[in-house]
């Protein structure tokens, strides 16, 4: 159960990891330094995160990890479109 347990958990750092800077990117414009940037440096704090943690990546584990980031990305976008949605987005 701890083989499985791990991936899952680090997966769920990776999507944690990357919603600052997903909603940092949604801010940003297009395929600006910074926009580059706010997509790029997370991949290499999931990279360190996975050495620390001691997982190889192996075919069953990369899929589910370029998911957990991309959804990271998504997710940190989309609550920057809702916050500035918001009436109270200014406060």
């Amino acid at each position: 159960m701890k083989q499985t347990l791990i991936p899952g958990l680090s997966a769920l750092a990776i999507l944690a990891l990357n919603l600052p800077f997903g909603f940092w990117r949604a801010g940003l414009r297009r395929f600006s330094p910074a926009w580059f940037v706010a997509i790029h440096a997370p991949v290499a704090l999931a990279i360190g995160l996975r050495w620390i943690i001691g997982i190889p990546l192996g075919l069953a584990t990369f899929p589910l990890y370029v998911a957990a980031f991309f959804a990271g990305q998504f997710l940190g976008g989309r609550l920057r479109r809702r916050r500035a949605g918001s009436p109270c987005a200014g406060v």
